[in-house]
């Protein structure tokens, strides 16, 4: 076939209708379409490297690695601002009604977890840098400093770091370090629907809650009151010994956790005091799903909730790296914007600066499958994935329907 005229003229023909498609193209980009430099605006970007020891007469190598790298963290925080302002709006919207829009918000937060996993790893780049290395140029960098990257303190309003938790930084509050556009910023975020807020609010609406439905709540309780009753029963009728004494002890501190657990004045008070975030009824909305998780119904928001907790993970992971990279660059100097450097950042990563804290504590309250309240799961009565309340045509009543 190869041989063939014909074929030969076609190829021919073909080749010469590729050239005039690709000289097109780049004639298109010629007379005003856009181009891969264009469209990136790669002029500004690869431009905005400025060395400030260049510009004082010392050129030093290493600070412009120092740059790039934190030019890319900017980048990416800008990114994550975009998934988690999209993420909110779809809450505030009330688009999740019915699971619609789910896929969405879940899809974007697994991207924030990428990012965050990213942003963790970039520092293995800086620390290809020695310390003396930093030292050639950190004169250079006073006053700025990392604390003054304003979007990294708007990711924290807009996820749910609480204002009163804050660490002061140079005995201030953090939003005296910022001035004019960027402090009216800070405060607009602070006065916006957090993440935190908006998954509360999603949650108090948890289907089965309802005391005139399912009432999930009320039966755990007296599910566990039962078991916690028996247990105790048989606990005592055991022999005295030594080994009695110290299961008595274990066993009324697992009492007294479901005390608390059920107490919703004692839950208040731990808001009050900042050791708990979520609303006594978003916690009971968690607690259900974080037991039916394998229901249709609960998959899908028991994996958002996986993903909150894996986002505050990794948040307390960059800040822990960051914290380890500063120590092995400048030890325990002052920071190049005032703070008390390594210190300051070792005390922000604690709890306080942890937003879904609640749903890691979810399994404190961890209970045998067996204690926990039995759902139809005849026919149809397996929980619908689009029902928003939960009735008695798939929730059950009794524990005649466990069988």
């Amino acid at each position: 076939m190869s041989g063939c005229p014909y074929f030969q003229k076609r190829v021919l023909e073909t080749n010469d209708e590729e050239r005039d498609d690709s000289q097109e193209g780049t004639n298109k980009a010629s007379k005003g379409g856009i181009i891969y430099r264009e469209y990136l605006q790669l002029d500004k970007i690869v431009a905005a490297q400025s060395l400030q020891s260049e510009l004082k007469g010392n050129k030093i190598h290493d600070e412009h690695l120092f740059i790039i790298t934190h030019q890319a963290y900017e980048l990416w925080f800008k990114q994550i601002l975009w998934e988690l302002d999209s993420v909110r709006d779809i809450f505030i919207s009330g688009d999740v009604q019915n699971g619609r829009n789910m896929l969405k918000v879940t899809t974007r937060t697994h991207r924030i977890i990428t990012i965050f996993r990213l942003l963790v790893d970039q520092f293995s780049i800086l620390e290809t840098m020695s310390a003396s290395d930093f030292f050639d140029f950190r004169g250079y960098l006073v006053p700025a400093s990392g604390f003054q990257s304003l979007q990294f303190r708007l990711l924290e309003n807009k996820f749910g770091v609480p204002n009163e938790r804050r660490v002061p930084y140079n005995r201030q509050h953090y939003r005296e370090n910022f001035h004019g556009q960027e402090r009216e910023m800070l405060l607009r975020s602070e006065q916006e629907p957090t993440l935190l807020r908006v998954v509360e609010q999603w949650l108090e609406r948890t289907p089965g809650l309802e005391e005139k439905g399912f009432n999930f709540w009320g039966k755990l309780e007296a599910n566990i009151t039962e078991e916690l009753k028996g247990g105790r029963q048989k606990l005592e009728m055991r022999p005295e010994s030594e080994d009695k004494d110290e299961q008595m002890e274990d066993f009324i501190k697992q009492r007294d956790l479901f005390a608390s657990l059920f107490d919703g004045q004692r839950h208040e008070d731990l808001m009050r005091k900042g050791e708990r975030r979520l609303s006594y009824k978003a916690l009971q909305g968690a607690l259900m799903i974080y037991f039916y998780r394998e229901e249709p119904r609960f998959q899908v928001p028991f994996q958002l909730l996986t993903s909150l907790m894996d986002i505050d993970a990794l948040m307390s992971k960059w800040r822990y790296s960051h914290v380890c990279m500063v120590h092995r660059m400048i030890g325990s100097k002052m920071g190049t914007g005032g703070s008390s450097g390594y210190h300051y950042l070792r005390s922000t990563i604690s709890d306080r600066y942890k937003v879904f804290v609640d749903l890691c504590n979810l399994a404190n309250f961890l209970v045998p499958r067996h204690w926990v309240p039995k759902l139809n799961t005849t026919g149809d009565s397996v929980l619908s994935t689009t029902d928003t309340s939960c009735d008695s045509s798939y929730c059950s009543n009794s524990s005649e329907d466990s069988d």
